[in-house]
């Protein structure tokens, strides 16, 4: 009688949750599902915490809803799958503000991710150069070709579009700057748009058009009690084995499939499996590739991060805007690149007492050492930033956090998600049991992650022998 499979998911963020659940449902009825994390928390970049007496985010805030082709996300069928879709919760207040010149505008409507198809639209932001965008009677891009962000935005609607609106919104999801982000990974509709278009303003509204969003449809979701209970969920769900606290630190191909390498150096632990799911950032996965696959290791090893902070203060009474937070462009030259105003933006949260949960993000990639200050200087700083950009001195906060999130945000240079499906390629021809997954490969979002270990998973089960379903 054959045993069970017995497959190995090496980091318990979103991915590698995600990519249990799925080895749960899909792999074969017996299969041994053991889940490693390094850490003495799962959930990666997903974390709930506590502040003045209730749940408050400290990583990812929240998820969409639906997925680039207009369906349901891969994060929201996650939530079905566990249980948890009555928890889900959308924002009341949708609208974001830019800080421009040091006072706020209002973030233009129809953008993609700040690039505009109406340039009538941004207007009051920023200044694009319409005549640069003409065409000169062939495609934006080449088949398979890979710009940045910047460098195409910049040489058709001129340097404003880019720094007063394309920069603050990808550094509030990168802590990036556009001129140096992929357009392929960041923004894939626009990269295929751009492959037929032959101007920007055409590109941006085929890539609109192909993706139409429903009047009045959500874009964004969370879940009362936090994205933890996401996470708790998801570790249960999967009846894996959770091993936290264990750092898988060598992976070698073994006679039954490979070999893990587990725990302190001086006292390892070794532990066979059939196959592996490596679902950490790009530079562990290479330590751990460096011994199956070094070719492989120091393509994947290229990929780099940014770190940031997240500061949230608990303010009593605060004036605040009707707004869900803003942006700041990095010519503003403030710390902050970014602000939610949780108490604000999730009806959910709000308190009768009029306290408010305000969050920012400090850190953008290359500005790593002005993290180096202490908790107390960020939180002084933000309180201090904040006050100005709002017009009105915040009160002082009666609580406050800093989680420092370092390496914790992939700098997809152009040619990354080539690179990515190379290495894949080659994988999946020498080493079949062995997957990658997570935002290092993907891209950035809580659907991206859990659709990239479902993926992983999925490939798993097919070098396995197939599905048990």
């Amino acid at each position: 009688m054959r045993r069970p499979a017995r497959v190995a998911v090496v980091g318990g963020g979103i991915a590698g949750l995600a990519a249990a659940v799925r080895l749960r449902d899909s792999a074969p009825e017996g299969t041994e599902i053991t889940v490693y994390e390094q850490s003495g928390t799962l959930g990666g970049k997903l974390r709930t915490g506590e502040l003045a007496g209730q749940p408050v985010e400290f990583g990812a805030e929240s998820f969409l809803m639906r997925d680039p082709a207009g369906g349901e996300s891969a994060a929201v069928a996650l939530v079905r799958r566990l249980g948890l879709a009555e928890r889900i919760v959308h924002p009341t207040v949708g609208q974001a503000a830019l800080v421009v010149d040091g006072g706020l505008r209002p973030v233009p409507g129809g953008t993609l991710v700040g690039v505009p198809g109406d340039l009538a639209k941004v207007s009051a932001v920023a200044k694009p150069d319409a005549a640069a965008d003409r065409d000169e009677g062939r495609p934006l891009l080449g088949p398979g070709e890979d710009v940045s962000v910047g460098s195409l935005v910049r040489a058709r609607y001129g340097d404003e579009v880019v720094d007063r609106l394309v920069d603050p919104m990808l550094g509030g999801v990168y802590a990036g700057r556009a001129d140096d982000l992929s357009l392929v990974t960041t923004m894939p509709a626009l990269a295929r748009a751009a492959q037929v278009e032959h101007t920007l303003v055409g590109a941006v509204r085929a890539a609109q058009a192909a993706a139409p969003r429903v009047p009045g449809a959500p874009v964004f979701g969370s879940l009362v009690g936090g994205l933890g209970t996401l996470v708790a969920a998801a570790a249960r769900e999967s009846g894996a084995t959770i091993r936290q606290d264990a750092t898988v630190r060598e992976l070698h191909p073994a006679p039954s499939g490979w070999r893990l390498t587990v725990g302190p150096t001086r006292d390892p632990e070794h532990v066979d499996v059939d196959a592996v799911v490596l679902a950490v950032p790009a530079r562990p996965a290479a330590r751990l590739l460096a011994g199956p696959a070094p070719e492989l290791a120091g393509v994947v090893g290229q990929l780099d991060y940014a770190s940031v902070a997240l500061v949230t203060l608990a303010l009593p009474q605060p004036r605040l805007p009707e707004l869900s937070g803003l942006l700041v462009p990095g010519t503003e030259g403030l710390l902050i690149k970014a602000s939610t105003f949780f108490t604000t933006k999730w009806g959910h949260l709000r308190r009768p007492d009029g306290l408010a949960l305000v969050r920012a993000s400090v850190g953008r990639y290359g500005e790593e050492a002005q993290l180096q200050r202490p908790d107390e200087d960020l939180a002084a700083t933000v309180h201090r930033e904040l006050s100005a950009v709002l017009g009105t001195p915040l009160p002082a906060p009666i609580d406050g956090h800093v989680q420092r999130w370092g390496g914790a945000l992939p700098q997809y240079a152009p040619g990354h998600t080539g690179r990515v499906a190379a290495v894949r390629a080659a994988l999946r021809a020498s080493h079949p049991t062995l997957a990658l997954a997570g935002a290092g490969y993907d891209g950035v979002g809580i659907p991206v992650c859990v659709r990239s270990g479902e993926t992983a998973a999925d490939e798993i089960i097919s070098a396995l022998g197939g599905s048990g379903t």
